[in-house]
């Protein structure tokens, strides 16, 4: 995975499903995801247990504030400061926690800030058809961000449209959906410098993983 020296590294993952849809991460990934290498963890939702979200935060060295998750539509939904944490860009974690054994509870939304990025996070259920970047876009310039990250669409990857960056991590477990049967599982590494976002997609296909990079700039 990307060294240190690429600047502020953000994993972006989501739509875990577990246990219902899957029983764990795969292999290959839980050796790349080590503790202590990123600086801030996006997760889409659907993370399924209190378990997951406890080693998203050990990641990041124990730091609920460093881990960005809004709710999935199978998520517990936090109402009390959305609209607050959208309009300030994100400031909070805005996590309520629940008991012991369930996830806590997450905002639909969330904005934040990385390098000179305003970047939106969003579950993605919320938009019909799922993943229609139109749909999308409303959402993007509603948070007044110049990149959304979204979750429930299951085909990964990053795309430019209508002056925005829209990144789909997919599912990090090859969780299925009602729209997709079949799925590779997915996460996404930022490698954020200042205005240049580095994308590295990382897809599970036939047991083996496949990186493919993107690269853009804000101008």
């Amino acid at each position: 995975m990307a060294s240190a020296n690429f600047g502020e590294l953000v994993l972006l993952l989501g739509d875990h499903h577990m246990p219902s849809r899957s029983i764990s991460i795969p292999e290959p990934f839980q050796r790349m995801l080590l503790p202590n290498k990123m600086q801030h963890v996006i997760c889409t939702g659907n993370i399924g247990n209190v378990e997951e979200y406890e080693r998203l935060r050990e990641l990041v060295g124990g730091s609920s504030t460093s881990v960005h998750c809004v709710a999935g539509e199978y998520d517990v939904i936090n109402n009390g400061s959305i609209a607050a944490n959208a309009e300030q860009g994100g400031g909070g974690n805005n996590t309520t926690t629940a008991s012991s054994s369930s996830p806590p509870s997450f905002p639909e939304t969330k904005v934040i800030q990385l390098g000179q990025f305003r970047v939106g996070i969003i579950g993605g259920h919320q938009v019909v058809p799922w993943g229609d970047l139109s749909a999308l876009a409303m959402v993007r310039r509603r948070l007044n961000a110049d990149v959304l990250v979204c979750g429930a669409k299951r085909q990964e990857g990053v795309v430019e449209y209508d002056g925005g960056y829209y990144i789909f991590p997919g599912s990090i477990t090859g969780a299925y959906s009602a729209c997709t049967p079949n799925v590779n599982p997915s996460f996404i590494l930022l490698a954020v410098q200042g205005t240049k976002v580095v994308c590295y997609v990382y897809e599970l296909k036939d047991g083996e993983v496949d990186v493919s990079k993107t690269e853009f700039s804000k101008q």
